[in-house]
């Protein structure tokens, strides 16, 4: 052993202290205290493993991931299978919005550890994040097959599948989340059940979840929308205008919410609010619900041309939209020129669009002609 080496050893006490008081000072979130023990660390050790993925942590766990990632980089230079760096670059480029180089040290990680399920979550999170269906799935089952009851893996794969569209499968998982935690069910869990009823049309067995996640807090905007939606589903425009009012209560300038408070208005018969509702969601901005509904009042009120008028530009703005062509062409109808209708329809089926209900009004309005 020469003199360095030698030296080298007798220094090995200092710099594992150094290094174990360091890690006890992030845990207790005093980072410059841990700080100065891995910069003494690094002027005896240059490479020490530890000292550089503790000034990452630090680093990260200060939000200055740019400056964090260096030292992991450094850390992984050297020592390419080092658990913590992987972990810890994967953490900042996920924090930095870089999906794509976290699931490659995400990757590298799980070679070296291939059953840690926090890992496969991150994966699966960020492969759901990419809108990557089979990816995220994959790693979710994985860590479901290692913990069948994981709670993370079970509410990523609920939205998983809800994202997709796939609203039976999800119903499933989130009954399976709220078995889990009987009494204690998180209200989120309450929503997400809500929805899934809501997608399927199982309107009455949403609105029980709905209320539930109510009597957790009475304001919830998910589950005021949800129940709202609900009533929507189930015809009843009266019970749906309690739950779209309790929420304008608090967000009045929210147009959506204004627009379809518009529809139950006018559902009910009640045109002045429907039209107030209509006008204020217009006043944010345009939408074309709004829009439609304006022009469904003037229609119901007998003003069939300014109905049309209202409904002409928003076919040119939503073209694939057959309500506004059937509406557009029954205004031109009433007005009697069914010519008129017949090219709107048309126009609409030029497009590439199908529609049942606009082919039978069609078929109906040459029949029409014809008879004349």
């Amino acid at each position: 052993m020469n003199n360095s080496e030698k030296n080298q050893k007798e220094k090995l006490p200092a710099i594992a202290e150094l290094s174990r008081r360091g890690y006890r000072y992030i845990k207790k979130n005093q980072f410059s205290e841990a700080r100065s023990c891995f910069r003494q660390v690094l002027e005896i050790e240059k490479e020490n493993h530890y000292a550089l993925v503790g000034m990452g942590d630090i680093l990260r766990k200060e939000k200055r991931y740019r400056e964090s990632i260096k030292y992991y980089q450094q850390c992984l230079s050297l020592h390419p299978d080092n658990h913590y760096a992987l972990f810890g670059l994967a953490d900042c480029h996920r924090a930095l919005g870089d999906r794509t180089s976290a699931i490659e040290m995400w990757t590298e990680y799980l070679k070296l550890d291939t059953d840690n399920t926090a890992v496969m979550n991150r994966m699966a999170d960020a492969w759901r994040k990419k809108n990557n269906y089979s990816e995220s799935k994959k790693y979710y089952r994985k860590v479901l097959e290692l913990e069948p009851d994981n709670a993370y893996a079970l509410i990523g794969l609920g939205h998983l599948l809800f994202d997709f569209k796939e609203y039976e499968a999800s119903l499933e998982i989130w009954k399976k989340i709220e078995q889990s935690q009987k009494e204690d069910v998180d209200i989120k869990v309450l929503t997400s059940l809500g929805n899934c009823c809501r997608k399927l049309k199982l309107f009455s067995e949403g609105t029980g979840y709905f209320a539930r996640a109510l009597e957790k807090q009475n304001d919830n905007f998910y589950a005021l929308f949800g129940m709202a939606d609900c009533y929507r589903g189930l015809g009843s425009p009266e019970r749906s205008l309690e739950y779209w009012n309790r929420i304008l209560e608090a967000d009045p300038h929210n147009k959506v919410i204004q627009t379809r408070a518009g529809d139950a208005y006018r559902n009910t018969g009640n045109l002045d609010a429907a039209e107030r509702c209509y006008q204020s969601a217009l006043k944010i901005g345009f939408d074309i619900y709004a829009e439609t509904g304006m022009a469904l009042i003037e229609k119901s009120r007998g003003m069939h041309e300014e109905a049309l008028k209202r409904l002409k530009p928003l076919m040119e703005h939503s073209p694939r939209n057959h309500i506004v062509a059937l509406e557009a062409a029954g205004c031109a109808a009433l007005l009697g020129r069914s010519s008129e209708a017949v090219d709107i329809l048309k126009n609409y089926l030029s497009k590439g669009n199908t529609s049942d209900a606009v082919l039978r009004m069609l078929q109906e309005l040459e029949e029409q002609t014809e008879q004349s």
